[in-house]
């Protein structure tokens, strides 16, 4: 079907990733959070209703995390949240040999056209990630990475709140505690 037809390794990588995406998505296209248990403990009520305060509250959690990561693994956008910790891993690099190294091994996966992983930024803000890059420092991701939290924040955020595996998550709690405290 395809003989002769002359695909770059690029495109046959890229390929390969939608699929096995694809796959993921067909196998898991409902997240619950049942899936942020973190070994013997979940999260909480109280914990669950801090993550609406505010996004802050949310990613400072190690359950709220877990649970953001899997919204955006089902939604295809798990790319920013490893993005925004790839930067923060980045900025704690102490060795100016590791930087340089770093920092491409970041703009390779998540900023560069057609990077495996490619985050939503704008052109300019990809244009000066690239000339940051000259001259690696540990604030060279800054904008990039501010522009993806924000994005995070105004567009993912909201939307993790107001899922279906949030709200039935926050019920089946708020049912929970009725029944115990009736019991008591």
């Amino acid at each position: 079907m395809c003989k002769g037809l002359a695909l770059s390794s690029t495109c046959l990588e890229r390929a390969k990733e939608l699929k096995s995406r694809m796959v993921n998505f067909l196998q898991k296209s409902n997240w619950s959070l049942s899936s942020c248990k973190i070994g013997k403990t979940r999260p909480t009520l109280e914990e669950c209703m801090r993550w609406k305060e505010s996004f802050e509250k949310l990613l400072s959690n190690k359950h709220g995390l877990i649970a953001f990561t899997d919204f955006l693994v089902s939604e295809f956008s798990e790319e920013n949240i490893a993005f925004y910790f790839a930067c923060e891993d980045f900025r704690s690099t102490k060795s100016a040999a590791k930087l340089a190294t770093k920092a491409q091994r970041i703009y390779d996966e998540f900023i560069c056209t057609d990077a495996p992983r490619e985050v939503n930024i704008d052109h300019e803000t990809r244009d000066i990630t690239r000339a940051n890059l000259k001259d690696p420092s540990t604030s060279c991701f800054d904008m990039a990475q501010h522009r993806i939290y924000l994005l995070m924040a105004k567009d993912c955020y909201p939307r993790f709140l107001r899922s279906p595996a949030y709200k039935d998550h926050i019920s089946q709690l708020c049912a929970k505690c009725t029944s115990t405290s009736k019991k008591a």
